[in-house]
């Protein structure tokens, strides 16, 4: 399993230390998992739902409050300033100068933010964990979306939420991601290897990998890899790949099981398979996994990471996941547990039914002992 990388220059993880034998099985408790400052916060990036008329009023409120009361300096992307109504704001003007913009395509962030503020929905904070390849500062996710599983923060007390974090009074989830890279079939070599596309590259994934049939009307026939072993041949419309976060998302639609985002594994979960034994299953994070377009698949396949850079995978292509070294701190409203079992209930309705009726005060009639049986 790779190390988890956890530090970055202005905040370290900090968790129930283990110093001594007798504690080396000991499991850590999740509510001591606290975020610890090494120095305060001066930079914050904004990244706000785009298209967004709800958003706009929470993006200058919480911008304004940074600059003039916090004396933060914040850095939002360049497609902010595209707003119009944002533009014609008197407010904003004011402080228009004093951002930072930044292309999200073009510039690199690493090292230049100690924080990350996202406003709007949990898609808001997939592209938010995008911007960085490599160590990722904390985030603290406003819900200003649609479902909100992975903002636990409402707006309405922003500047008290912010102060608890910037003060170090928060903890902390860190959320494992994905390391993706798409291995090409080399067609000009006689041995027809395996090479990557482009050297080097990679592609972190917050919720999943799917490697799917596209838009083929035929079955996938996808070889799955763990480690190096061929497991298995899935047939079907495909294969999703998911961290334990992506679990609550597509996997779960397609019937995986709901893992904790602090559980390390990888969860792999097939796509309408064309056998009712081929179930979701999880594997230790940090194995490598490998899904490939067997030879003599009728079609290609077509891979997409998180939603998004779908990509066409021929016969011989294959794309190798393992766990990134990476992961996202994502800071609770309350605790990692609280936080889970909220969303669970709030945004799934897990578990909700109509309560059973109580038994009547009358004897019971479902015990043998009251059943006349000599009729």
């Amino acid at each position: 399993m790779p190390v988890i990388k956890t530090k970055i220059d202005s905040y370290e993880f900090k968790s129930r230390p283990r110093s001594a034998l007798k504690d080396f099985w000991t499991i850590p408790d999740p509510r001591n998992q606290k975020l610890t400052w090494k120095k305060p916060p001066l930079t914050v990036l904004v990244v706000k739902k785009l298209f967004d008329d709800g958003a706009l009023s929470a993006f200058l409120s919480l911008v304004l409050w940074l600059i003039k009361t916090k004396n933060m300096l914040v850095y939002c992307e360049s497609s902010v300033l595209e707003d119009s109504i944002l533009l014609m704001d008197e407010k904003f003007k004011e402080i228009q100068n004093k951002l930072q913009i930044f292309n999200g395509e073009k510039d690199d962030l690493t090292n230049k933010v100690d924080f990350i503020i996202c406003l709007g929905g949990d898609g808001t904070l997939l592209y938010a964990s995008s911007l960085f390849q490599s160590s990722v500062p904390p985030v603290m996710a406003f819900n200003l979306g649609s479902l909100g599983f992975l903002t636990p923060f409402h707006f309405n007390n922003f500047k008290d939420h912010v102060s608890c974090v910037l003060e170090g009074n928060a903890s902390l989830l860190l959320r494992y991601r994905l390391k993706c890279i798409v291995s090409k079939r080399d067609a000009s070599s006689p041995t027809k290897n395996l090479i990557p596309s482009r050297i080097g590259a990679k592609i972190l994934v917050f919720n999943e990998v799917v490697i799917d049939r596209g838009q083929s009307s035929y079955l996938t026939n996808l070889d799955l890899y763990v480690e190096g072993r061929l497991v298995t041949t899935a047939q079907g419309d495909g294969i999703i790949i998911s961290t334990p976060t992506g679990s609550t998302a597509y996997a779960m639609a397609a019937g995986a099981s709901m893992v904790h985002p602090s559980v390390p594994a990888i969860v792999i979960t097939p796509i309408c398979p064309h056998s009712l034994s081929f179930r979701p299953i999880v594997v230790p994070a940090g194995v490598e996994i490998k899904v490939s377009v067997a030879p003599d698949s009728r079609n290609p396949a077509s891979a997409s990471f998180d939603g998004r850079d779908r990509q066409e995978i021929t016969q011989g292509d294959s794309v190798i996941i393992t766990t990134a070294q990476y992961p996202v701190p994502s800071v609770c409203f309350k605790d990692q547990m609280d936080d889970w079992f909220e969303s669970l209930a709030e945004c799934l309705h897990w578990n909700v039914r109509k309560q059973q009726k109580p038994l009547a005060s009358t004897p019971s009639v479902t015990s043998l002992d009251s059943i006349d049986l000599s009729n």
